[in-house]
């Protein structure tokens, strides 16, 4: 007995586990199978409609014939619209269905008096249904109950008549028929179930990897465009932002490009509508140039953002022009200040090693000459005093200007110094908000220097190459502003722009002439007869060296000098001062 229950349990088990399809597969089958029983049971009651208009006594249904179908014709249309309305207790109503069938068939069976060969076909289908659609239990159930029917029915029908044996034989062969069928359907739905798990696997594979790679694309800090033909099927939030495409205000605001949900593949139709339609027309030329690309070529070329698409944070793009396997085109666009910022930082270091011992050696000797001329200054003024001489009166002036002149070398040389000592930018997050009235008290007290802070901004920049940009920029002001006014005064607007903080340094001067544009940010360029030409130049080199941007802004009504850089969000000040901390 031990070994029959032990092959009794482990069938059993075999036979519970989750071995039936997924419900969205079950729900399209069910309704198939129920779409078929109410055709079956239609179909026999227009063969009892029909064998009753014959008036064949012989082949008229009995009472109990046609009350088991009307009851079998109306189970089966509510069975089969509880597929459209109930999906929860799809397993139930197909069992139950499936026993319906058996009991159904059996009282057909019974009721036409001898073995019908077509009526116990139909439990063919009832086993292989049970077993595709059900639990293996449940259907090997469903088959032991069909198999005593059949067996009951022939047994019955032998008793009532004669003992026939070969009638006998033909239900025995029929119940081992409905066992093999029973199998066949149990092998072939086992395959179907794991080649269905085996397909969701690899869906949702597919989906995890297309989650991954759209959350690449869209932390990605190079703008990603993806055309198909003429239209725009992907563009990434740096797309966005490197072309100052802003979202159109009437979507909704669950819609907006810069959430990342949205970039997933399921992109809305109106953010890439707007997209296009804002690119085609404030970067026709851009469009142009992509869409003329030959299928299947490349192409690389920079591209000059328009004043239109607020130029005045993004000057240059290097677009990369990718063709895919579906014909559809890959656009990168990169921003080309990281670039300018690695150039500068090669550019300072080679300049640092040229100037820094020439630097050395010139500032020794100048302040031997300057202490000496202000020696001779100080000696000539005990002269003046005892005696009035002309001669000597000139030689003062002279010695004065010995001495203001190494004073503006030495400056010079300081400015040098300054840019050879540079090394690599200790950037550290920098609350503007805070920051910017700290500083204007230590170095700018006592002058008119008017702050007005539009937005709370945060930057990630080195702090001392920040106060010297600061300082040579309201100098100049200060300065440039007393030329044209006896009343000198800066003021210093701090706004966001995009992804980028803004800083205009305003004052009241003449400002820069046309002509002089050109040569504004070059080293040694002056229009100030007192200065050294450094201070721009300084200050546009640590600009670059933090991957910001130093401009001048002739549209401006003022003199405008601006000062761009990328804002950080929460998460990245708080990797700024980790990194800063270790």
């Amino acid at each position: 007995m031990k070994p029959a229950t032990t092959i009794i349990s482990a069938i059993s088990r075999y036979l519970h586990h989750d071995d039936t399809l997924p419900l969205p597969q079950l729900r399209r089958l069910g309704i198939i199978y129920s779409s078929y029983r109410f055709v079956v049971s239609i179909f026999s009651m227009l063969m009892i409609y029909i064998s009753a208009r014959t008036g064949d006594s012989a082949s008229l249904p009995s009472f109990l014939q046609q009350t088991a179908l009307s009851f079998y014709v109306m189970l089966s249309l509510i069975l089969l619209g509880l597929f459209y309305v109930v999906t929860k207790q799809m397993r139930r109503q197909l069992a139950f269905g499936l026993v319906l069938d058996v009991i159904i068939l059996s009282l057909l069976l019974y009721t036409a008096g001898e073995p019908d060969l077509q009526l116990t076909m139909l439990y063919m289908v009832v086993v292989a249904a049970s077993f595709m659609l059900l639990h293996g239990s449940q259907a090997l159930v469903i088959t032991l109950l069909a198999i005593i029917f059949v067996i009951y029915q022939q047994f019955f029908y032998a008793i009532a008549n004669s003992m026939n044996l070969a009638n006998l034989g033909d239900a025995l062969l029929m119940s081992a028929s409905f066992l093999a069928v029973g199998g066949l359907s149990w092998s072939i739905s086992q395959r179907l179930v794991q080649l269905e798990k085996v397909a969701q696997s690899h869906a949702k594979e597919v989906e995890r990897l297309n989650v991954i790679n759209q959350e690449v694309i869209t932390q990605m800090v190079n703008g990603v465009i993806v055309i198909d033909k003429q239209n725009i099927v992907l563009a990434n939030l740096a797309a966005h932002q490197l072309l100052s495409i802003t979202q159109d205000s009437s979507l909704p605001a669950s819609s907006i490009s810069t959430d990342i949900k949205e970039m997933r593949g399921d992109t809305p139709h109106a953010i890439l509508s707007n997209f296009k339609q804002q690119l085609s027309k404030q970067h026709s030329q851009l469009l142009q140039a992509c869409l003329s690309v030959a299928t299947g070529q490349s192409r690389t070329f920079t591209y000059d953002v328009p004043e239109v698409a607020n130029a005045s944070i993004f000057g240059k793009l290097r677009v990369h022009i990718i063709p895919l396997k579906d014909d559809s085109k890959l656009i990168l666009l990169e921003d080309l200040r990281r670039e300018q910022a690695s150039a500068q930082q090669l550019k300072l270091a080679s300049l640092g090693q040229l100037t820094a011992s020439i630097a050395h050696e010139i500032r020794n000797p100048l302040a031997a000459i300057s202490q000496a001329s202000q020696l001779l200054i100080e000696d000539l003024t005990e002269i003046e005093e005892n005696a009035s001489n002309v001669n000597m009166t000139a030689n003062h002036e002279l010695y004065e200007m010995i001495f203001s002149q190494t004073k503006r070398v030495n400056r010079i040389i300081e400015d040098i110094l300054k840019l050879s000592r540079q090394q690599a930018a200790s950037q550290q997050a920098i609350i503007l908000a805070e920051w910017m009235p700290a500083f204007l008290d230590n170095y700018f007290q006592g002058h008119d220097i008017f702050l007005h802070v539009k937005t709370q901004p945060t930057i990630s920049f080195d702090p001392h190459q920040l106060e010297q940009i600061l300082i040579n920029l309201i100098n100049n002001g200060l300065r440039y502003s007393s030329y044209s006014h006896p009343h000198a005064y800066v003021e210093i607007e701090i706004y966001c722009a995009d992804n980028d903080v803004i800083i205009d340094i305003l004052d009241d001067g003449d400002g820069i002439k046309t002509e002089d544009l050109k040569h504004l940010f070059n080293p040694f360029f002056t229009t100030d007869k007192a200065g050294t030409g450094l201070g721009l130049y300084l200050s546009q080199a640590f600009c670059e060296a933090n991957q910001a941007r130093l401009l001048y802004i002739p549209e401006h009504e003022k003199t405008c000098f601006r000062f761009i850089s990328p804002a950080i969000d929460s998460e990245n000040i708080f990797q700024a001062v980790e990194e800063n901390l270790y």
